[in-house]
């Protein structure tokens, strides 16, 4: 778990390719790896990846096929900059909001646009995916913990305060550049509650009405 709140920068050093996924070697002289150990996760561009090897300011992660056909990995080669965030612990600051790691599709950024304090950026998303985006709904864009300001359609618009943008690697993103995207998962768990039992087999009796009157909506 983690709460969409870049702790550093990591640059790909090197990434292999192979009939299961790839083989990825990631560095950061910014993250600190005193508390990183072999078996944990740590968040890169908003991806779970699982540390298989630990160097001094460095560690190597594996990345399934299915993780690499569903974020912007399959895009990425060496030289590029992540995002990482180690995984939350029970004295973490909630700064952001709950975050898995887990993808749910790439979106596309269609326009940015700055001003003196701020940069907003619209961001085409998946068809599949856009129903969980919400107004002034959390979002993690590329494992940074953001709200959602204004949506047409599929499209979503974003403002990243100058410090976001700044320690983040939002700074060296483009128009038609590729994003990964994470919806709100407690989006996901309120369709499930509106659309099926618990058995799977007959229509909740769980309302909007009712997530409405106790505060769930």
């Amino acid at each position: 778990m983690f709460t969409g709140i870049v702790q550093a920068l990591g640059t790909i050093t090197s990434i292999s390719f192979n009939g299961k996924g790839a083989e990825i070697s990631i560095e950061s002289k910014d993250l600190d790896f005193s508390d990183v150990a072999i078996g944990d996760s740590v968040a890169c561009n908003g991806v779970c990846l699982t540390v298989v090897k630990l160097g001094k300011n460095s560690f190597v992660a594996d990345v399934s096929h299915e993780t690499i056909e569903c974020t912007i990995f399959k895009y990425l080669n060496p030289g590029a900059t992540l995002n990482l965030e180690k995984a939350l612990t029970p004295t973490t600051h909630m700064g952001g909001h709950i975050v898995q790691g887990h993808v749910d599709g790439v979106g596309t950024i269609s326009s940015m646009s700055r001003t003196d304090n701020a940069v907003d950026i619209w961001i085409n998303a998946p068809e599949d995916i856009s129903r969980y985006i919400a107004i002034k709904g959390s979002i993690t864009i590329n494992g940074i913990s953001l709200t959602v300001n204004e949506v047409k359609g599929d499209a979503f618009r974003l403002t990243l305060i100058p410090h976001t943008h700044d320690i983040t690697n939002a700074t060296m993103w483009n128009v038609g550049d590729k994003v990964n995207i994470e919806v709100d998962v407690l989006a996901r768990y309120l369709e499930r509650l509106l659309n099926h039992g618990h058995d799977n087999k007959k229509k909740s009796t769980m309302t909007a009405s009712f997530l409405m009157e106790n505060g769930f909506m």
